[in-house]
C-alpha cells in the first residue's frame, strides 16, 4: 500500500507536552482530578521520544489519561481514527477522559492529529465498521476483512495496514489482544515506526515485553504521581523475573493466604 502524502517534514514527537490548567478544574474532589496523578493540583508530561510508555496498576488513571490525549487529538472515546464513530456508545463509554482533556493544554510542533486511538475492547466494532465501509464504497479496493482472522492476527494485520502513515498513535493495553509471540510482532512494528521518524506512539501497557521497547521513554503512575523510570525497575518486570527464576517458589509465596 502506498504511503499517504507527508503532513510535515518535522520528526516525531509532534505532541511535545501536555499540562493541566488548574483554572479550568471546577471540582478537585471529583474523578479524575482527585487521582494521585494530579496531587498538588498540577500535572505536566513532556514527550521527548517518538515512543512513550505509561505503566501502573489498575485504577491509577492510565486509560483516562490516554483518553484525554486522544480527545486532544480529536479522537472518539471508544477509539478509532479522526471522525470515526463505529457504534453508538453514548451510554456505555466513560466520558471522564474527554472531561479531563477540557482541563488540559497541549503543545504541538506541528499539530499532527492524523493517526489512530486503539482500544482492545472496541477493536471488533472498529474493524467491522472499516470492513463494511469498504464494501459500501465501489471506488475503494476490496475490504481488508480484519474479522476473518483471529483477534490477535486481525489486530496485527490492522496495525500493519494503518500505522504506515504519518501520525500520532495511542494504544491502550494492546497486549490484551496479543499472545507473547504477537507482542514481539508489535515490537517490530514499533521499532519501524520509531526509526521512520514519522510516527508518535503513546502506549499504556501491563506487558513487560512491550515495556522493554528499545528507545522508548517509560513513565510509571503510582500513588505518588508520575515518574520516569527504566522498565527493569517496574513491579511488572520484577514479578515476571521472580517467576521465571523460580516458578515453584514464586507460586507458593504468591498463593499463600494471609493470616487471619
Amino acid at each position: 500500500m502506498a504511503h499517504r502524502r507527508q503532513l510535515t517534514r518535522l520528526k516525531a514527537p509532534y505532541l511535545k507536552r501536555i499540562l493541566l490548567d488548574p483554572a479550568r478544574v471546577e471540582d478537585w474532589e471529583k474523578y479524575p482530578w482527585n487521582l494521585p496523578l494530579f496531587r498538588g493540583h498540577e500535572f505536566e508530561l513532556e514527550f521527548t521520544t517518538p515512543i512513550t510508555i505509561i505503566v501502573g496498576e489498575n485504577g491509577t488513571g492510565k486509560s483516562t489519561l490516554l483518553e484525554a490525549i486522544g480527545a486532544l487529538a480529536g479522537y472518539d472515546e471508544a477509539g478509532g481514527g479522526k471522525g470515526y464513530r463505529p457504534v453508538d456508545h453514548s451510554g456505555a463509554v466513560d466520558k471522564s477522559g474527554a472531561a479531563l482533556a477540557n482541563t488540559f493544554r497541549g503543545h504541538w510542533l506541528p499539530k499532527v492529529t492524523a493517526g489512530w486511538f486503539f482500544r482492545a475492547e472496541s477493536f471488533y466494532s472498529v474493524a467491522r465498521y472499516l470492513d463494511q465501509a469498504a464494501l459500501e464504497d465501489p471506488f475503494r479496493p476490496p475490504p481488508p476483512d480484519f474479522l476473518s482472522w483471529s483477534h490477535g492476527e486481525g489486530f496485527i494485520r490492522f496495525f500493519e495496514e494503518r500505522c504506515r502513515r504519518q501520525g500520532i498513535y495511542i494504544l491502550d493495553e494492546p497486549e490484551s489482544a496479543l499472545s507473547p509471540s504477537r507482542q514481539i510482532e508489535l515490537l517490530k512494528m514499533l521499532r519501524r515506526m520509531d526509526q521512520s521518524g514519522t510516527a508518535q506512539v503513546i502506549m499504556a501497557t501491563h506487558s513487560p515485553l512491550l515495556m522493554a521497547c528499545p528507545g522508548a521513554r517509560l513513565f510509571r503512575i503510582s500513588r505518588f504521581g508520575l515518574d520516569a523510570m527504566d522498565f527493569s525497575d517496574t513491579d511488572h518486570f520484577r514479578m515476571m523475573r521472580d517467576f521465571c527464576t523460580d516458578p515453584q517458589a514464586f507460586m507458593e509465596e504468591a498463593l499463600r493466604e494471609d493470616d487471619a
